[in-house]
């Protein structure tokens, strides 16, 4: 189907990172279920589709395994063959039964109380953070001070590894989201050696840190992961999976989610003086927050059965990308989705993803980025955009490369 204007869509130039919802729009609007040529991939945009995607056994979330056989088959065994090969034990890129298994094992270590009980923990770990912010003068990068840090720090203390070892969780999610996301520039032809690198230091270091814990346990999560479900439990390497996967999950998303929500009250000062003035509105707000722009705007997923979706049939072999983005701003699901309403009731968003493959630490990212943006609001009364943000052109994240304000 030829539709003027999107006949060439490409979500990672500069046009479209820094505003992709107009492409969104037109794209639910003139061609739902769009071939990209430019991805190789099919770009679904409209909520009930990408919400039934998810339930679709048609479309797996075993999609790191399929691109490792293809390189190997084609001989480029290479760092990115070696990156790809860690990563396929990991939950998230595994379907049923495998998924499910990981899943129940790890179910365990994220209950809501535990969560609920990182609430001080993580309301000092910000404040430290904001307190380090508040010294300085002038323009600032919020990002680099808070946002980025703090989900980093959080990981590292709930899996009880020691402070010094903070800028080191960083490094590596730094290094796994260079071949997650991508990255312009020069770092881009080595970000398969870097993130393999940083693979094989950070499955050394939990290793290690792991048989201090099986001596030891604590009250950490690296602890309650070890605990066992029945007869089954965690093997050491499945362990390391599980700790890398936190880690780089946890730390580009809760930074992306902080960074963004804090611009969109910026630019809708209305807003943010609705929340200044009812501080108890902090948890609609985040959920619109994150419906408006959140952290991710692609999941992919791997064709594995011949389907159809509104007339177009995607076969086996195929990719596919389900556009949260989109989905969470289509207005057959949402009354005035290009509106920033922090009170928004109800708010049926997909910025975590939906069914069996769910984000299982949304509960964690939502809370720190509650506190986060709670705490910005209180404790930066004057805060003020300082230039106007660059996005980073990458497709599946959403994410600036800096946000600077002011604060008096």
């Amino acid at each position: 189907m030829t539709v003027p204007g999107i006949d060439s869509v490409d979500l990672t130039t500069p046009s479209a990172s820094a505003d992709p919802f107009s492409v969104f729009r037109a794209l639910r609007e003139g061609d739902p279920v769009h071939w990209s040529e430019a991805h190789r991939a099919w770009l679904i945009t409209r909520y009930d589709d990408v919400s039934a995607a998810f339930q679709n056994k048609a479309f797996s979330n075993d999609r790191v395994r399929p691109v490792l056989e293809r390189k190997r088959q084609a001989g480029a065994e290479s760092a990115a063959t070696g990156v790809l090969g860690l990563m396929t034990g990991w939950m998230v890129v595994n379907d049923p039964p495998v998924h499910t298994r990981l899943r129940k094992l790890a179910a365990g270590a994220f209950k809501g109380q535990r969560i609920a009980a990182m609430d001080e923990m993580i309301t000092r770990i910000v404040d430290e953070h904001l307190d380090a912010f508040l010294r300085g003068s002038g323009p600032q990068d919020l990002i680099s001070e808070v946002a980025y840090p703090l989900p980093a720090t959080v990981i590292a203390t709930m899996l009880g590894a020691p402070p010094e070892d903070r800028d080191r969780f960083r490094e590596w999610s730094d290094e796994l989201a260079l071949v997650a996301f991508g990255t312009g520039g020069a770092a881009r032809a080595d970000r398969h050696e870097r993130a393999l690198r940083g693979l094989r230091e950070m499955e050394s270091y939990f290793h290690t840190l792991i048989g201090k814990r099986r001596a030891e346990p604590g009250e950490d999560m690296l602890s309650a992961l070890m605990a066992k479900e029945g007869d089954d439990r965690l093997t050491d390497d499945e362990l390391v999976g599980m700790c890398a996967l936190l880690l780089f999950a946890g730390h580009e998303t809760t930074t992306n989610s902080i960074a963004n929500s804090v611009l969109a009250l910026l630019r809708h000062p209305d807003q943010l003086d609705r929340l200044r003035r009812d501080p108890a509105l902090i948890g609609p707000a985040v959920e619109e927050l994150l419906r408006f722009d959140g952290p991710i705007k692609v999941l992919n997923r791997w064709v594995v059965a011949e389907t159809e979706v509104r007339g177009k049939t995607i076969r086996p072999g195929e990719r596919v990308h389900l556009v949260l983005a989109s989905a969470n701003r289509d207005p057959e699901k949402f009354a005035d989705p290009d509106t920033l309403d922090l009170g928004r009731s109800p708010n049926p968003h997909v910025a975590f993803g939906k069914g069996i493959h769910a984000c299982i630490g949304a509960q964690l990212a939502r809370m720190e980025t509650r506190i986060a943006v709670a705490r910005i609001v209180e404790r930066l009364p004057g805060l003020a955009l300082a230039e106007e943000p660059e996005w980073k052109d990458v497709l599946a994240s959403r994410s600036m490369e800096k946000l600077v304000v002011t604060h008096s």
